[in-house]
């Protein structure tokens, strides 16, 4: 085998173990339980993408485990009674309650619209109401663009995500993975942010 062939097939071989070996510790990064039920939080912020989500930032709701639930990434016209109607839950003074962002097409949208809705409100802490499978990238996109915030975790784990053995299991396998790879993209464009915004001279642009 050529030199060449061979190094490239040695930095493929390398990248690929590191990718795996990557992959792994994500997974078992994703939260099996909720590690802190009780806590109250200025904010309830529910991501879109589950009914689950919807009807656990309700029900803390309900139990006033915050002021307020924040929806975001709702469809355009979705209004706090459908919510509420689709949920199976008619209670006026929870609708009171519901605010919903229509802006977020994506999770960094659900951070940056979360953030402008937090310091409109001036809160300063939110019980974040995602999938387990999706809490680490979210975390992530909420400490950049809410660093000011504490932002407590309160995942959802829905009946289709096999966490035990997952890679045994195609869906959950599947799911997994390719949640790790928008991770890896996200994390990377944070560093690339953090690394430019060190070189730009205070001021100006270079």
């Amino acid at each position: 085998m050529p030199w060449k062939a061979l190094g490239l097939a040695v930095v493929t071989s390398a990248v690929v173990l590191a990718w795996g070996a990557g992959l792994l510790e994500f997974a078992a990064s994703i939260p099996r339980r909720v590690a802190d039920a009780n806590r109250q939080t200025d904010a309830i912020v529910v991501l879109t993408g589950g009914s689950e989500r919807l009807a656990t930032g309700l029900q803390l709701l309900s139990e006033d485990k915050a002021k307020r639930v924040f929806v975001s990434g709702v469809h355009p016209g979705v209004e706090a009674d459908k919510l509420l109607r689709l949920a199976g839950r008619m209670d006026r003074q929870l609708e009171e309650r519901i605010e919903v962002g229509h802006g977020a097409q994506d999770t960094r949208g659900n951070a940056s619209e979360t953030a402008a809705w937090m310091r409109n409100r001036g809160y300063h802490s939110l019980r974040l109401v995602t999938g387990g499978y999706h809490m680490p990238r979210s975390l992530l996109e909420f400490s950049e663009a809410l660093p000011e915030a504490e932002v407590i975790p309160h995942p959802v784990f829905p009946d289709r995500v096999k966490q035990a053995s997952w890679w045994l299991r195609p869906g959950t396998a599947a799911l997994i993975i390719g949640e790790y790879n928008k991770y890896l993209l996200a994390r990377l464009r944070h560093e690339w942010l953090d690394l430019a915004a060190l070189m730009t001279p205070p001021g100006g642009t270079g």
